[in-house]
């Protein structure tokens, strides 16, 4: 029995052995394994393209199995792992190769739609991994740096770089070097500094305390919601916070690509993070959730934001089944969609910024114009929001309109800056990977408990008391002083942390 390595992606990447054997009994050629019916069809192709290279199957019983057999598989980038087995029988070792390929009837090796979102989850998961792939999309794969890329153009090619390995160099794939991008190492890994800001802070006039939220925001994965009068600059302040996050690490710029290949949006290695805005007007529960008719779940808005941001403007006008399907990858960091016959799970750890008026004629906090609604207007016109929506909600912002000769007084790249300085601080001084925003329960506990000092204990249990506050919103407050105490380079949070973080609660 001969075997090659591959892979196949369902709700995540899972490795997959393609086994080989050949038995004396009639004549045949099967595949089992739960192989999908596009696997099955590669007999056919397989057949075809070794004919066409003047090789013959052997009059034996030929049997393929795809392990482990109680994972369902699908794709036809398992053709040339098939026809390598098939030609090699037990007489070649593919060592640690990982082989991807669709064939065509000629012999040509073809990339298959899901192939580079594989690769992606591949050079995270396994890096350094040894892949043989179409030269088709040598290329794009090129840019990816934690795999070792070799490429072929047809089975005949495929053939000869496992028989004589001492030319296998001559099929390596050079890396593309990403030359454009600034890489800087934090606490040992490498991260992608952003030199670029084209929507920035500096074009938006006053709202001071609207900045200083969204650099907290932005630091900490933090979620945020913006309400205000029409024209303040929310949406504004929403779409220059994506500039001002942290570098991205190499492996989180792999995984985002990876999901948009899934939707085959075009793949950007640059240094800003994913930025999603769906409308309101024509987002659907299958467009933001993810998943549509048939078995296979199709990626939404809320996994395509993975590592970067989603933003809802208009907040209150999308319908409350999608505002309130939020909750989970709010709270757990990823959604899982349900099918007959399977289950996708996504991974969700993204910023979610909302925007929002504060009534129906949008002048509730207009100093210039009279607001029309009634208080039963006003109050309808929120209840789409619910208390456990905004209660995952760590900061609160209510802006004013700005004065007309207001001064812009910082820049993105001063943010940028002062939350890159806090970033470091907190990967080399504090140990923390995780973003403060994202911690969970054990987080909380290592990172942020033994770091409370008496004062701040005591004026968080006062206000959880007084504001009765939920255990969510208590540690809501706990993330957002954390990140504070992190931009003044501080390991104890005081009483200043926890009062600041207390404003940006949403007053009920």
């Amino acid at each position: 029995m001969n075997k090659i390595n591959s892979t196949c992606y369902t709700d995540k990447l899972h490795h997959v052995e393609v086994e080989f054997n050949s038995i004396n009994a009639l004549p045949g050629f099967s595949i089992v394994g739960l192989a999908s019916t596009k696997i099955k069809e590669s007999i056919e192709r397989v057949k075809s393209a070794l004919l066409s290279i003047n090789v013959k199957l052997p009059p034996k019983k030929l049997i393929i199995n795809l392990s482990p057999s109680d994972l369902s598989k699908d794709g036809t980038h398992f053709d040339l792992a098939i026809a390598l087995l098939s030609y090699f029988k037990d007489e070649c070792d593919f060592e640690d190769f990982y082989v991807f390929g669709e064939l065509g009837l000629d012999a040509s090796v073809k990339a298959s739609n899901t192939l580079f979102s594989m690769l992606l989850f591949l050079s995270v998961e396994k890096k350094g991994a040894k892949v043989l792939i179409p030269k088709q999309i040598a290329q794009k794969v090129s840019l990816i740096h934690n795999l070792e890329v070799y490429a072929v153009e047809n089975l005949s090619e495929a053939i000869s770089f496992f028989e004589n390995k001492q030319n296998q160099t001559n099929f390596k794939v050079q890396k593309t070097s990403l030359n454009h991008h600034q890489i800087q190492k934090i606490a040992g890994k490498d991260y992608v500094i952003n030199t670029e800001f084209k929507n920035d802070f500096i074009h938006i006039k006053g709202q001071e305390n609207a900045k200083l939220a969204s650099k907290i925001a932005a630091f900490g994965m933090h979620n945020i919601l913006f309400e205000g009068s029409p024209g303040c600059g929310k949406s504004m302040c929403a779409k220059a916070m994506v500039y001002i996050m942290p570098p991205q690490s190499i492996d989180e710029m792999l995984e985002s690509n990876a999901y948009k290949s899934l939707n085959n949006d075009e793949i950007s290695f640059d240094s800003v993070r994913s930025f999603r805005a769906p409308h309101s007007s024509s987002s659907t529960p299958p467009s933001i959730l993810g998943g549509g008719s048939g078995a296979s779940a199709k990626i939404g808005e809320i996994a395509l934001a993975h590592h970067g941001v989603l933003f809802f403007d208009e907040f209150t006008m999308f319908s409350k089944k999608i505002i309130e399907s939020l909750r989970e990858p709010l709270e757990n960091n990823y959604i899982s969609i349900s099918r007959v016959n399977s289950k996708t799970t996504y991974q969700t750890k993204f910023l979610f910024i909302a925007a929002q008026n504060p009534c129906p004629c949008g002048n509730l906090f207009s100093k210039e114009q009279n607001c029309r609604c009634t208080p039963q207007q006003i109050s309808r016109y929120k209840s789409t929001i619910s208390s456990p929506i905004y209660d995952r909600i760590d900061l609160y912002v209510a802006m004013d309109e700005s004065e007309f000769d207001a001064k812009s007084s910082v820049s993105s790249k001063q943010l940028y800056d002062e939350v890159l300085k806090a970033f470091i601080f907190q990967k080399e001084i504090r140990k923390q990977d995780e973003f403060n925003g994202k911690l969970d329960d054990i987080g909380i506990k290592t990172f942020i408990i033994p770091h409370l000092s008496n004062d701040a204990n005591d004026v968080l249990n006062l206000a959880s008391k007084k504001y009765n506050l939920s255990l969510r919103a208590t540690n809501k407050v706990l993330k957002v002083a954390r990140s504070l105490a992190d931009f003044d380079e501080s390991l104890k949070i005081n009483k200043t942390h926890i009062l600041t973080a207390l404003n940006y609660r949403i007053k009920s």
